[in-house]
């Protein structure tokens, strides 16, 4: 980047510590300080305020990170588009996911990616918040991101794939080897809700079966469900992605009324994405693609 203050302070901010920020960014502490001294006398405003529990912007700072943030995608937008005009298959691409699509897809997308463009290079970020993704996107600071349609940011919006979604139960729990989790039983028995930005794809298998989820257990996190619902303290509902090679025994079978969630790309809206990112869309629908033909039960 053409301008190492705006990245200096942007990183400080981010991890609330001139030490940790310059690891991050391969810099001395001294010369992280330097940069972020530097844009302060350039502005002629005090940014951070620096005390022994770390590192915090002040009202003058966090009022213009999101403008440092902007100008900071805009140079990037436009060394990528200088590479395209040169004709440069390498280039950056920013990706943003969440963590089923991380765990299961993003290892044999970036694989797949650097086979096909070994002079490309890969930042990944993994962000379960949908909404705050979409934001993220569509400020520029990502490229391309993985989103559960409809997306709410006015975003352009690339299919990958149809994921089901799942009751999960521990192994012995009495409807483990039904056909299905029968309506009635999503309304009658303890439910683990995952709290986060998917809760709402959850939400829908309550609407579609007619039923009122009795929460016993709300918990930020994929993994903490998984071992509650095993643990046999009641089910909870999860996308196929994310329930397989679960790390905890489980039972899982689809609720009366079958529900799944669509899974897409998002990038900004128009035609400003880089050659690069463009080549990930396209690497990434295939490999998509080819793993759900590979996974689907065989013809008679």
């Amino acid at each position: 980047m053409a301008n190492q203050k705006y990245e200096a302070f942007l990183k400080v901010v981010e991890t609330g510590s001139f030490k940790e920020a310059a690891r991050e960014l391969g810099y001395t502490q001294a010369g992280m300080s330097y940069l972020v001294n530097s844009l302060e006398k350039e502005l002629d405003t005090t940014l951070l305020v620096r005390d022994y529990g770390g590192v915090r912007p002040t009202a003058e700072g966090a009022d213009l990170a999101p403008l440092v943030q902007d100008v900071c995608n805009a140079e990037r937008r436009l060394h990528a588009r200088a590479a395209d005009l040169r004709h440069l298959e390498g280039g950056n691409v920013r990706v943003a996911t969440f963590t089923s699509t991380a765990i299961q897809w993003l290892p044999g997308i970036a694989k797949e990616f650097g086979r096909l463009h070994p002079s490309g290079e890969l930042d990944l970020a993994c962000i379960d918040d949908q909404a705050e993704l979409e934001e993220a996107v569509w400020r520029g600071d990502y490229d391309v991101g993985f989103a559960v349609l409809p997306v709410k940011r006015n975003l352009r919006t690339v299919h990958l794939a149809r994921d089901p979604l799942l009751v999960a139960v521990a192994p012995d729990h009495p409807l483990a080897g039904a056909p299905f989790f029968p309506a009635s039983a999503l309304s009658t028995e303890p439910y683990i809700r995952l709290e986060s930005g998917a809760s709402s794809e959850m939400d829908e298998v309550f609407r579609a079966n007619g039923a009122e989820p009795r929460v016993r257990f709300s918990i930020v996190s994929d993994y903490a469900v998984m071992s509650l619902a095993s643990a046999g303290l009641g089910f909870s509902v999860l996308p196929s992605l994310i329930l397989k090679d679960a790390p905890f025994p489980l039972a899982a079978l689809p609720p009366e009324v079958p529900v799944d969630r669509e899974i897409a790309l998002c990038l900004r809206p128009g035609d400003e994405a880089s050659a690069a990112a463009r080549a990930f869309v396209e690497v990434a629908q295939a490999w998509v693609g080819e793993e759900r033909v590979k996974g689907a039960p065989p013809t008679r």
